[in-house]
This record gives C-alpha cells, structure tokens and sequence, in this order.
C-alpha cells in the first residue's frame, strides 16, 4: 500500500489521524527492521523498577541550544541493560548522561515519535569516565598548584609527603561493614606472625554508589574530629570491575586525601586498579598488601634496634678490649719504671737523708750517703767530689 501524499489532498481536508498515519507509514517504510545506534544526552529520566520499564527524553545541544528531542522508552525486554550499565559503570542511569545506544525507531499516531532503546554500549561509557579522571587530575593540580604536582606522570602530595612514624601501632580503618576488604585487613594485621599488637578503630561506610565518596569524607572528618593521634588511616575495599572504583575518582575525595594530616595507605582494588585517590595517597593496591606494608614497616624498624643493639655490643666490647690493651701497655711501662727493674739492670739509687737524689749537686764533700743496689744498701762518705770527663769516657 502506497502512502497518501497529504500534498494531494484537498486544502483543508485532510484528518489528522490520517496524517499521524501517513507519517507512520513513511517511517516504517523507512526504517522498519532497521536499528539505529544514536549518540545523545539524555534527561527527564523515569524509571518504574517494578515494571521493568524507563521513559527518557534524546537531547543534542549546542550550547545552551536544544537542537533535537525525541522521547525514548526501555520496554521490559531492554531494561536489563540500564542495570547493566550501572552495574559496570558505577554510575547511576539519570539525567546529564550521554550514551551511545542502538534504538529502534516508532511513530505512533496517538503517542507520536519515539525511540525504543535496544543496547548501551559500555565501551562508550567507559571511555567517557576515563575522560572525567583525566579533567580530573588536571583540576586538581590546576586548582592546587602549590600542594598537589606531578612529575614524570607521578602525583606529589602533602600527605604523600608525611612520614610514617617508627613505629605504626595505631591504626584508622575506612572500609566497609562485613566486606572482604574488612576481614583481610583485620586478618593479616592480627594475626602477623611477629607477634605485634595494634589497636584498630573502624570507621565504616559505604564505599560504593553515587554518594560514596562523601560518606568517606565524612568519615575522614570524624577521624580528625576525634582528636586521637592514629599513627596512620587504612581505606581499604576488595575487588572489583574498574567502574566500582568510581567513588574514589570523585574531585572532593582525592583533594582531601591529598591534603590530609594522617599518612593515609589505600588498598581499593586489584593490581590492575589504580583510582586518583590511590595517587594522591600510598597505594598498596589491596587490603592484605596495606596491613602486609604496617607489618613490614614495624618489622624494619625493630630489625634496625636489633642491628643498633648488637653494633652497640661490638663497639662496647672493642672499647673494652682497646682499654684492656691500653692499661696492659700502660702497666708494662709503669713495670719498666719501677725501682726494682731500675736495679735489677744495673743501676744504683743514691739517697741523702732518706732522699733519692736525682741531682749531683746536692751532694757535697762529707757528706753521708746510701747506695741502694739490687740486693744490698751501702752507706759511704764522701770523700772527694770532682766534675767527670765526658770525654775521657768515650
């Protein structure tokens, strides 16, 4: 059947039930059995969950200028691709999105132009949000440009830049209530085969949906608020697909871990994960490899007291040693000096009243001397005293 060419028709005299029905059938004619992918924003979002149904308005804008709108409907057969997409994503299907979606295009007489969407591609999406992390990581060394600088492609903060204390004992753990982050955390931390003790306060939240990112500033906030001197802050979640991590590339999160007074080490994902929160802190990629990095940090700073410790030891033990060898060298000497050894070589001590004489001078003619030999004291007087010939000796 041939559409009506409304052209044709008498002015005036044409229904519009009959025109909504020429257009009908044009666009059947069209695009019947055709599917569309079509890149566009969407808004005046409504979904009805309990019928597995969502209405949506296609928009494309220049500006501030609308230049096309046509509404758009998941039926119950696609409804699984906007949970779908917000399962892959992490983003919430709402109003401002811009998708690129295959759609199957009606016209209905009474309800008039529509698009039935078929398929969201999440490639699309993916590539946008990673286009958000990049506006913002610019953003935040635009709008901290003293604090927060990257070199070579990695991030500088002022929380990077604190140090951790020799010794991490108490700890502030971000995480989520009953989650595998939680319980790998608490078990490789409590049960360290060194032995060490820490005190874990928990600050739990959500870590994952749209507001996320808030509830864990908030609870940043109640850490400082606290006013207890945690040797160090732990967020940490398990695994997950890259859009999970959303929250952690929000702005508000990265810029206050950035700035935060606590060292802070994040375990949010695997190694294959690495969120703008984890560059702005110390990443360690997983909850194990956080508490493994406490444990390694307490571990060295207890081997180095043990290696201060033992070069304490040697180094008192060479003093004692080189003193011993000084006062043995000392006491050899003090020997070589004594009286005794003096005699037993040979030479002879000469008293005058009872007083070693050193000098010749005090002796004079007459005077009654002692001779101390090695064996035996002599008492003589002096008969003649006479200056000795230096000469005549040699």
């Amino acid at each position: 059947m041939q559409p009506k060419d409304p052209m044709n028709e008498s002015k005036n005299k044409i229904r519009l039930s009959e025109l909504a029905l020429d257009i009908q059938n044009v666009l059947r004619n069209r695009y019947e059995g055709r599917v569309i992918w079509v890149t566009a924003q969407i808004t005046d979002v409504k979904k009805q969950v309990s019928l597995k149904r969502c209405y949506l308005k296609f928009i494309e804008k220049q500006g501030t200028e609308t230049l096309a709108e046509i509404r758009g409907v998941f039926w119950a057969n696609s409804y699984s691709e906007i949970e779908r997409f917000e399962k892959i994503t992490g983003k919430l299907f709402s109003d401002g999105l811009e998708i690129n979606c295959q759609v199957i295009v009606k016209f209905h007489p009474r309800f008039g132009l529509s698009l039935e969407v078929q398929e969201i591609e999440i490639a699309y999406a993916l590539g946008s949000l990673e286009l958000e992390r990049q506006q913002t990581l610019e953003r935040l060394v635009r709008e901290h440009p003293t604090t927060i600088q990257v070199v070579d492609g990695i991030f500088f903060t002022p929380n990077k830049s604190l140090p951790l204390p020799p010794v991490i004992q108490s700890v502030a753990l971000i995480t989520a209530l009953n989650s595998d982050g939680q319980r790998d955390f608490i078990q490789e931390l409590r049960g360290n085969k060194y032995g060490y003790a820490f005190e874990v306060t928990e600050y739990l939240t959500q870590i994952q949906g749209d507001d996320a990112h808030q509830m864990i500033i908030n609870q940043l906030e109640a850490i400082l608020r606290s006013g207890r001197a945690f040797d160090a802050v732990a967020i940490v979640r398990g695994g997950g697909s890259q859009t999970d991590f959303k929250p952690f590339d929000q702005f508000e999160l990265a810029a206050k871990v950035a700035h935060f007074p606590i060292p802070i080490l994040t375990g949010i994902g695997h190694d294959r994960n690495t969120s703008i929160t984890d560059q702005m802190a110390r990443q360690e990629k997983t909850p194990t490899k956080v508490a493994a990095r406490i444990l390694d940090h307490n571990y060295e700073w207890e081997n180095n007291l043990l290696l201060l410790k033992e070069n304490f030891f040697q180094s008192a033990l060479e003093i004692l040693r080189s003193a011993k060898e000084e006062l043995n060298g000392m006491s050899r000497l003090i020997r070589a000096a004594s009286p005794e050894t003096i005699l037993s070589k040979g030479f002879t001590i000469i008293r005058k009243a009872g007083k070693i004489i050193t000098n010749p001078k005090e002796i004079e003619k007459n005077d009654l001397i002692g001779f101390q030999l090695k064996d035996f004291d002599f008492e003589s007087e002096v008969k003649e005293k006479k200056p000795r010939n230096i000469n005549a000796d040699l």
